[in-house]
C-alpha cells in the first residue's frame, strides 16, 4: 500500500512533553532492541509470559462451559457470558488503560494490570452464582486491559522497526500458548476435581508468570511520558479513526476474533455431545492445536515478506474459511484438522493486522493499538455470544455460518484496501499539470 494510504501524516501527537517517570532522557533511536542484541531475549521472554498469563486468565472458563452450565443449570448462551464478560471488560477499558500507560509507563501499567487480574482470578473459584461469576470475570477482563495495548506500544518503542513484526509475533505466540495451556490444564483438572479447582490452578500459574514478567522485562529507554488530559486523548483517537487504513485494520481484527471466539466457545459443547461424547479432559486437550497458532503467529513476518500485508491477510482468511468448512464433517479427525486450519489462519491474521497498526501509527501509538485491541475483543465478545446463540438454534452449522460471514468480511475489507492502493498508485503516476 502506498504511503498516501497510511497514517504517517497524522498531525496531532497524543503526547505533550513532561518529565518521564521512568527515564531521565532518551537514548538514540538506534539503541533500540534487535534480535541477538542485549536485552532482546529477556524482553521476548517477559512479554511471552505476559501473553501466557493474559490469555490463560481471560479464557479460563471457556473449556469449562459445559460444567458451568451443569452446576448452575443454565444454557450455553448464558454460560458463554463468563467468557464474553471478560473480553467485553477488556474491550471497554483498553483505551483508558492505554492513556494511563502514556503517562505512567508501559511497564508499570502492565505490572499493575497483571497484579489485579491475578488477585481477581484467585477469587473466581468461590463465585456463589452465575451472576457473581460473570461479574468477577468482567472485572478480571477490565484489569487485563492494561496488557495488550501497552505491550504492543512498548515493543513499537523499544524494538527496531525491522524486527517489530517478529517481536509482536512472539507476544501473540505467548497468547496462543496461554490460551492452549489454560484450556488443557483446566480440562484435565476439572475432570478430576471440578471447574472451581481448575480455574484456581490457572490463577496460581498466572501468579508465577506475573512475577517472572516483572523481573525479566527491561526498563523502557525510549518512552516519553504523555498527558492525561481528555482533550489530548480524544484528539488522538479522532485522528486514528480518521485513517481509512487503521479503520480497516481494526475491523479485520474484530472479524478474525469473531470467528475464533465463536468456534472455541462452542466446540466443547459439540465434542461432549453425540456422536463424539468425549470426556472433559480430552476436550481440554483439543486446545493443543493452539501450538499451531504459536507457529503461525511467530512466522507472520516471513509471510508478509513473501506476500505483502494484504496477501498475508487473504491467505489467513482463506485458511480460516477452509477450516470452518472442514469442521462440519461428522469425523473427529476432520474436525481436528479444521480446528488446526482455523487456529493457524486466525493467529497469522491477528499478528499481521496488529503489527501493521503499530507500524502505521507513528504518534499516539498506545491509543492506536488500544483501539485495535478494543475492536479485537469486541469481536471476541460478539463471537462468543452470537456463536453460542447460533449453536443453540442451528447446531454447529449455525456457528460455522457466523464464522464464514466474518471471514467474508475480512476478505471484502482487504479487497477495499487493495483497490485503494491501486487508485492511489494511479494518481501518483499521473503527471501534474
Amino acid at each position: 500500500m502506498s504511503p498516501a494510504s497510511t497514517v504517517a501524516s497524522i498531525s496531532v501527537d497524543a503526547r505533550t512533553p513532561v518529565p518521564s517517570p521512568e527515564i531521565p532522557s532518551l537514548p538514540p533511536a538506534d539503541s533500540r532492541l534487535t534480535p541477538g542484541g542485549p536485552g532482546y531475549r529477556r524482553m521476548s521472554l517477559a512479554l511471552f509470559l505476559a501473553g501466557v498469563a493474559t490469555f490463560a486468565l481471560l479464557y479460563s472458563t471457556q473449556a469449562l462451559l459445559p460444567l458451568i452450565s451443569g452446576e448452575f443449570g443454565v444454557a450455553a448462551g448464558e454460560a458463554s457470558w463468563t467468557v464474553a464478560a471478560a473480553t467485553g471488560g477488556l474491550a471497554l477499558f483498553v483505551l483508558p488503560m492505554s492513556a494511563l500507560s502514556e503517562r505512567f509507563g508501559r511497564r508499570n501499567v502492565m505490572t499493575a494490570s497483571l497484579v489485579v487480574a491475578v488477585a481477581v482470578g484467585l477469587l473466581v473459584p468461590f463465585a456463589p452464582s452465575i451472576g457473581a461469576l460473570v461479574a468477577l470475570r468482567a472485572l478480571q477482563g477490565a484489569a487485563l486491559a492494561g496488557l495488550p495495548a501497552s505491550a504492543t506500544a512498548y515493543l513499537a518503542e523499544e524494538v527496531r522497526p525491522k524486527a517489530l513484526v517478529t517481536a509482536i509475533g512472539l507476544f501473540v505466540a505467548g497468547n496462543s500458548v496461554g490460551g492452549m495451556s489454560g484450556r488443557v490444564i483446566t480440562g484435565w483438572v476439572a475432570q478430576e476435581w471440578g471447574w472451581r479447582i481448575a480455574v484456581g490452578v490457572i490463577g496460581v500459574v498466572a501468579v508465577g508468570c506475573a512475577v517472572a514478567f516483572r523481573l525479566l522485562l527491561p526498563a523502557p529507554r525510549h518512552f516519553e511520558a504523555g498527558s492525561l488530559r481528555p482533550r489530548v486523548l480524544v484528539s488522538a483517537v479522532r485522528d486514528h479513526l480518521s485513517s481509512p487504513l487503521l479503520r480497516r485494520l481494526y475491523a479485520i481484527g474484530a472479524l478474525f476474533m469473531t470467528v475464533f471466539g465463536g468456534v472455541y466457545t462452542v466446540i466443547g459443547y459439540r465434542l461432549t455431545a453425540a456422536p463424539f461424547s468425549l470426556p472433559q479432559g480430552i476436550v481440554g486437550s483439543i486446545f493443543l492445536v493452539y501450538l499451531v497458532g504459536t507457529v503461525s503467529a511467530s512466522t507472520a513476518g516471513r509471510l508478509v515478506g513473501r506476500l505483502g500485508r494484504r496477501g498475508a491477510l487473504y491467505t489467513a482468511g482463506g485458511t480460516t474459511a477452509a477450516g470452518l468448512l472442514l469442521s462440519l464433517a461428522p469425523s473427529l479427525p476432520l474436525v481436528l484438522l479444521g480446528l488446526v486450519l482455523i487456529t493457524a489462519g486466525f493467529f497469522a491474521g491477528h499478528a499481521v493486522a496488529s503489527s501493521a497498526v503499530g507500524k502505521t501509527a507513528t504518534r499516539g501509538r498506545a491509543q492506536a493499538t488500544a483501539l485495535y485491541q478494543s475492536s479485537y475483543y469486541i469481536g471476541s465478545s460478539a463471537g462468543s455470544t452470537v456463536g453460542a446463540l447460533a449453536f443453540h438454534s442451528g447446531g454447529w452449522p449455525g456457528t460455522v455460518g457466523v464464522g464464514l460471514l466474518a471471514v467474508l468480511g475480512v476478505v471484502a475489507i482487504t479487497a477495499l484496501g487493495t483497490l485503494a492502493a491501486r487508485t492511489a498508485a494511479r494518481r501518483e503516476a499521473v503527471p501534474a499539470h
